[in-house]
C-alpha cells in the first residue's frame, strides 16, 4: 500500500505544482455552477412544484457533460508525459510494481476528481438552507457521478499508457467515452434484441438511474466492471514492454 500512496502523492504534487490543476478546477466549478444556477432558475420560474424530484435529473445530467469535458484533460498526461520526458524508465527502475504504479496514478486522479465534486456540490448546501429538500436523491446522484467519473479516469489512464502524446491520449479517451454515450442513440438501425444488448453496455444509460435518485446493484456492478476492465488494460499495456524488449 505504501508504494501506491507514494506514487499518488508524487502525482498530486505534480498536479498542484503547475497551473493545470487550478485551470481545470476553475473550469469545472464555473461550468457546474452555471448549470446548477440555470437549472434551479428554470425550475423556480416554470415548475417549482416539481423541484424536489425533477431538479436533480437535469443538474446531474449537466454535471455529466462537464465531467466528460474535463476529466480526459486530467488523465491524458498520467503516463504520456512520463513517456515524453523519459521518466517512465526511471519509474521502472524503482521498487514499484506495475500494478502499484497504475493504482497510484489512478488514485491521484481520483482524489483530484473527488475534490472537484466536493466543491461543485457546495451550492447544494446553500439551496438547502433556503429550500430544504430530501437528501436521498441528490446523494444517489452524487454517488453516480463519482462512479461515472471514476470510469472516465480508468479509461483515460489506459489511453495514456498507449502513447507519449498527451493530445492523442486525450482524443482517444474522448472517442471511447463519446462512443459509449451515443451507442444507443440510433435505435432505428438495429433490432430490439440488439438495442437491449447496447443498453447493457451503455455507460450513460447505467448512469441515468443515479441521476434520478435510484441506486441499482446492476448499475454499480457495471461501473465496477468498466473500471476494472480499463485498469487491467492499462496494466497489460505497461507490461507489454517486456515482450517488446523495452526493458
Amino acid at each position: 500500500m505504501r508504494p501506491i500512496l507514494s506514487v499518488a502523492r508524487r502525482e498530486l504534487s505534480t498536479y498542484f505544482g503547475s497551473p493545470i490543476a487550478y485551470v481545470l478546477l476553475a473550469v469545472y466549478l464555473v461550468l457546474s455552477g452555471y448549470f446548477f444556477y440555470s437549472d434551479v432558475a428554470f425550475f423556480v420560474t416554470f415548475g417549482a412544484q416539481y423541484l424536489p424530484t425533477a431538479l436533480w435529473r437535469y443538474v446531474f445530467l449537466d454535471f455529466r457533460l462537464v465531467t466528460l469535458l474535463v476529466l480526459p484533460l486530467v488523465t491524458m498526461r498520467l503516463f504520456a508525459e512520463e513517456r515524453k520526458l523519459g521518466t517512465i524508465e526511471l519509474l521502472w527502475t524503482l521498487p514499484v510494481r506495475d500494478f502499484q504504479l497504475v493504482l497510484g496514478k489512478f488514485l491521484a486522479a481520483w482524489a483530484f476528481f473527488v475534490v472537484l465534486v466536493a466543491l461543485a456540490v457546495v451550492p447544494f448546501a446553500v439551496l438547502y438552507v433556503f429550500h430544504p429538500f430530501a437528501l436521498g436523491p441528490p446523494a444517489a446522484a452524487v454517488l453516480g457521478l463519482v462512479l461515472l467519473g471514476t470510469a472516465f479516469i480508468a479509461c483515460g489512464l489506459a489511453a495514456s499508457t498507449l502513447t507519449e502524446n498527451q493530445v492523442v491520449a486525450g482524443m482517444v479517451t474522448y472517442g471511447v467515452l463519446v462512443f459509449f454515450w451515443f451507442m444507443t442513440w440510433n435505435e432505428a438501425v438495429g433490432s430490439e434484441q440488439w438495442i437491449r444488448v447496447l443498453l447493457l453496455l451503455s455507460l450513460f444509460d447505467h448512469y441515468l438511474p443515479f441521476a434520478t435518485g435510484t441506486i441499482a446493484l446492476v448499475d454499480v456492478a457495471y461501473f465496477a466492471f468498466f473500471i476494472g476492465f480499463f485498469l487491467y488494460a492499462a496494466l497489460r499495456s505497461l507490461q507489454s514492454r517486456t515482450w517488446r524488449g523495452v526493458v
